[in-house]
C-alpha cells in the first residue's frame, strides 16, 4: 500500500508545481478513484471535512506553511513506493482534473456527499477535524456522481 507522500510526490513529479490546495484534492480523489476500482484504500491516511474541502492533516503538516509546492519537495518517488495499479490511478486522477484550480475542486468536493455528510450541522467557515468516512466515499463514488469529471 502506498503512503500520501509517495502519491503526492508522484503528483508533483507529473504537474511540475501545484498549489497545496489542488494537490489536497488531487490526493482525495486518487484515494476514491482507487477506492472504487480496487475496492480498498490507495493510502491508509485519513482526510477530514475542513471548511475548504478535504484536507489529509498529515500531508498538511509535510506542507504547512507553503502555497505552491514543485517537484522534489517530497522526495522522489522512491522506486516500488507504488505499485503499477496505484501509479495507473493517480496518474488517471491527475489527467482528468489536470486543469482544475484548487479552489474549483474544493467547490467540486463541497457538492459531493462525503465532505457534505462529514461537515453535517456545521457553519460553512466553521474549523472541524471530523474524518470523512472511507466507506462513505466507497459508497458515494461508486455511483459515478454526475458533475465529477473523474467519475463521469
Amino acid at each position: 500500500m502506498a503512503r500520501i507522500v509517495d502519491v503526492a510526490a508522484y503528483i508533483l513529479e507529473d504537474l511540475g508545481s501545484v498549489s497545496t490546495m489542488k494537490l489536497q484534492k488531487l490526493a482525495f480523489y486518487s484515494q476514491a478513484y482507487y477506492l472504487v476500482e480496487h475496492g480498498s484504500p490507495l493510502f491508509p491516511e485519513a482526510f477530514e471535512a475542513w471548511a475548504n474541502g478535504p484536507v489529509s492533516p498529515y500531508l498538511f503538516r509535510q506542507h504547512r506553511g507553503e502555497f505552491v509546492i514543485t517537484r522534489g519537495f517530497f522526495g522522489p518517488v522512491s522506486k516500488g513506493a507504488l505499485s503499477e495499479d496505484e501509479r495507473e490511478a493517480v496518474a488517471f486522477v491527475v489527467n482528468r482534473l489536470r486543469d482544475w484550480t484548487g479552489a474549483q475542486l474544493s467547490e467540486l468536493t463541497h457538492g459531493e456527499v462525503p465532505w457534505r455528510s462529514a461537515r453535517e450541522g456545521l457553519a460553512p467557515n466553521a474549523r472541524s477535524q471530523r474524518p470523512i468516512a472511507i466507506g462513505c466515499m466507497k459508497a458515494y463514488y461508486e455511483t459515478r456522481p454526475a458533475g465529477n469529471p473523474v467519475f463521469a
